[in-house]
């Protein structure tokens, strides 16, 4: 059984930084896909970044480009998003999932994400 647990979030003001974490278990988790998700009060569910965990390669959304960084640490089976720039808008919960089977050009989907986190709010004050 896959668990996933996200810790890390906080408040913070405009323009500063945050570090969330999770922490997977279960198995091992080569050739998985992991990313982060995040929802505001009253909006869908969006995707942030994605890391391909054997590989290392990263992908994210347009609107945290140049901002975010999702590495991850194979031997702690932990990953992580920096988060620079905090403006406003990236408040909500940030939730940590996992792909076991990955398709190709679908890193951003939802539905492909088997494995879900409880979520760890990030709150960015003006």
């Amino acid at each position: 059984q896959v668990q996933l647990l996200e810790s890390g979030g906080g408040s913070v003001q405009t323009g500063g930084s945050l570090r969330v974490s999770c922490v997977a278990s279960g198995r091992t988790f080569s050739g998985y896909v992991m990313a982060w998700f995040r929802q505001a009060p009253g909006k869908e569910r969006e995707f942030v970044a994605a890391v391909v965990w054997s590989s290392g390669t990263t992908y994210y959304a347009d609107s945290v480009q140049g901002r975010f960084i999702i590495s991850r640490d194979n031997a702690k089976n932990t990953m992580y998003l920096r988060m620079d720039s905090l403006k406003p808008e990236d408040t909500a919960a940030y939730y940590c999932a996992a792909d076991p089977f990955p398709r190709g050009g679908k890193v951003a989907e939802m539905g492909e994400y088997d494995y879900w986190g409880q979520g760890t709010q990030v709150t960015v004050s003006s």
